[in-house]
């Protein structure tokens, strides 16, 4: 099964920062710059749920509990996603997912990258 491989969680503290990245498999390096792609997120116990997602055309969207906080980007070129996280926050703690074509049952999701943030 195809995926889109993520890295860059961690454990932190309250009010610092992660980089997460997302990148593309070979085998859909050539439809990836159209695709939207989005970042989602699940808590233990709770539904996923749509962090962000950036457009083709680099138009955003965050779920309000990020705005002003999360900041998220592409660079086609590289076939990668990014997301930063600033000024976290314990109810940042979950499973960051990546997703490349709007989450539906034919898009591709990534394995899964985990943050902590504790004290």
């Amino acid at each position: 099964q195809v995926r889109l491989v993520e890295s860059g969680g961690g454990l932190v503290q309250p009010g610092e920062s992660l980089r997460l990245s997302c990148q593309a498999p070979r085998s859909i390096l050539s439809t990836f710059a159209p695709l939207t792609v989005g970042w989602y997120r699940q808590a233990p116990g709770k539904q996923r749920e749509l962090v962000a997602e950036i457009t083709s055309n680099s138009r955003t969207t965050y779920a309000d509990s990020v705005k002003d906080r999360f900041t998220i980007r592409r660079d086609n070129s590289r076939k990668t996603v990014y997301l930063q996280l600033t000024n976290l926050k314990s109810e940042d703690t979950a499973v960051y997912y990546c997703n490349a074509g709007g989450g539906g049952p034919s898009s591709t999701w990534g394995q899964g990258t985990q943050v902590t943030v504790s004290s």
